[in-house]
């Protein structure tokens, strides 16, 4: 989305002479920062949007590096939200702020610090052009790898303009990196401890002296930015490390974690699961489902098999129940069922695509898939007890007196699966137990086969599976 344009009043500041006479004052970014956090901090406003479970553990210190004006490092494992809270950093910003126009690193027209700008100043005076940049362009960012060099983070000669007849000497030909075409706005540096030490070495100037060397040249530019960067505690003591001066440099350090709470784990997959649509209509996933699937994540990340210190990434939750979306849409298609509501079935097809985000002990070699789907089978339990353990069964365990049997599979319609069951007392109640408010066949099956999945579980029925077969196909007898 591009960004709307400043507000009327500001579209005749187009000169220096017009910005003094608007009033405008000139703040440092982490000034900035500050008036606005706590602008929002007074009013109760949102101040991070977007963020799910850390507001009583990381949000309160970040508001109090932010507060402080401190440089800071975000340390968590993989998968906590490290890269998307500092990306939120930037709606702290004002909207918009004024440029020197054409300026490579965004010079305030109050006191602009490029060779370029100061004597373009000299020369207009306060006829000194003046753009207007808005905070979404104000944020830089740099994924930290081995072949990262300081020319793509400070800057370089540029040849080009070398061979356009400027000395070597003249400070114009450098190329400006990353860091300096963020100024006067905020920089991360994502997976810090990944960059060689001696690149690490150049950022030493912009966190402290706020300016930064080219080369040699005769050359400083004092910059004003934030400089966020984020590490892995794996990686900051095995791979990679932050050389001591520059983790002496950042004002902070703010531990991040996963969801502490199973209602929060719940909340961050409702909220950031993008989820397969037939025909334009996104497929349900009942809550049963989701609930199966963020207890599934936390009996992962638990687990003695799998190796703690890598982490298990809220990306495992949100990948397995885009999966399970995307096994009913599926369904839906090849059966021509008119709504795509994932069922019990849709679970096993999880196991296969989540294996390769999970680190296992060198133990556990060869059990990985055994062991996830061990680990699937408790967090369907736990779910059944915590919903339907409680409830009254018996009209859906008495279809079984007789000996008969209920098959179901990933591609058994819901019509299908509901015609082989047949009617079931108290199936309403089921319902209403697992909060669904629909009455679709889909839900109802989705209902029904969770319940029989739980009776299995229980022990209260029996569930043949043939051999090899991945597809959810199972017989429920008694």
């Amino acid at each position: 989305m591009r960004p709307t344009e400043p507000r009327e009043s500001t579209l005749r500041e187009k000169t220096l002479g017009g910005l003094r006479t608007s009033g405008h004052i000139q703040r440092s970014v982490k000034a900035e920062i500050r008036h606005n956090l706590l602008s929002r901090l007074k009013t109760g406003e949102p101040r991070f949007p977007g963020i799910v479970g850390f507001e009583d553990t990381v949000l309160p210190h970040l508001e109090r590096a932010l507060l402080a004006g401190h440089d800071l490092v975000l340390l968590g494992e993989r998968g906590q939200g490290k890269t998307r809270l500092i990306r939120t950093l930037v709606g702290l910003l004002d909207e918009w702020t004024p440029v020197v126009a054409g300026c490579e690193i965004n010079d305030h027209p109050y006191a602009p610090v490029c060779v370029r700008c100061r004597r373009l100043a000299a020369e207009t005076g306060d006829e000194l052009p003046v753009a207007w940049l808005h905070r979404d362009e104000r944020y830089g960012e740099k994924l930290a790898t081995p072949d990262t060099s300081v020319g793509d983070l400070i800057g370089d000669v540029d040849p080009v303009k070398v061979a356009e007849g400027r000395t070597l000497g003249d400070p114009e030909t450098v190329h400006f990196g990353l860091v300096p075409r963020t100024n006067r706005g905020i920089f991360s540096i994502n997976e810090l401890p990944d960059l060689a030490e001696r690149i690490q070495v150049a950022l030493l100037n912009v966190l402290e002296e706020r300016d930064v060397q080219v080369r040699g040249y005769a050359l400083r530019l004092p910059l004003d930015l934030l400089l966020v960067a984020s590490a892995n505690p794996e990686d900051y003591t095995n791979r990679g490390r932050i050389i001591t001066p520059l983790k002496d440099r950042f004002g902070a350090e703010i531990r991040t974690h996963y969801p502490l709470e199973l209602d929060t784990e719940l909340a961050l997959i409702r909220q950031e699961a993008e989820l397969a649509d037939l025909d334009g209509v996104p497929a349900e996933v009942p809550a049963h489902l989701i609930e199966i699937i963020a207890r599934f994540t936390r009996l992962v990340r638990e687990s003695a098999a799998v190796d703690t210190r890598s982490g298990v990434s809220a990306r495992f939750a949100l990948a397995g129940t885009e999966t399970v979306a995307a096994g009913a849409v599926r369904r839906a298609a090849l059966a021509g069922e008119e709504r795509a509501v994932a069922r019990v079935c849709d679970l096993p097809s999880v196991v296969p695509s989540l294996m390769g985000k999970v680190e296992f002990e060198v133990s556990e070699e060869g059990r990985e898939q055994e062991v996830l789907e061990h680990l699937l089978r408790r967090a369907t339990a736990e779910t059944y007890r915590h919903t339907l353990g409680p409830a009254d069964l018996t009209g859906l365990l008495d279809k079984f007196d007789s000996g008969e049997m209920v098959e179901s599979g990933e591609l058994v319609t819901a019509a299908e699966l509901l015609r082989r069951i047949g009617p079931v007392p108290g199936l309403a109640k089921i319902m209403e137990r697992l909060d669904m408010t629909g009455e679709s066949p889909g839900q109802a099956a989705a209902a029904l086969e969770f319940a029989l999945e739980g009776l299995f579980l229980s022990r209260r029925l029996s569930k043949d599976v043939p051999p090899g077969k991945a597809d959810g196909t199972a017989t429920y007898r008694t």
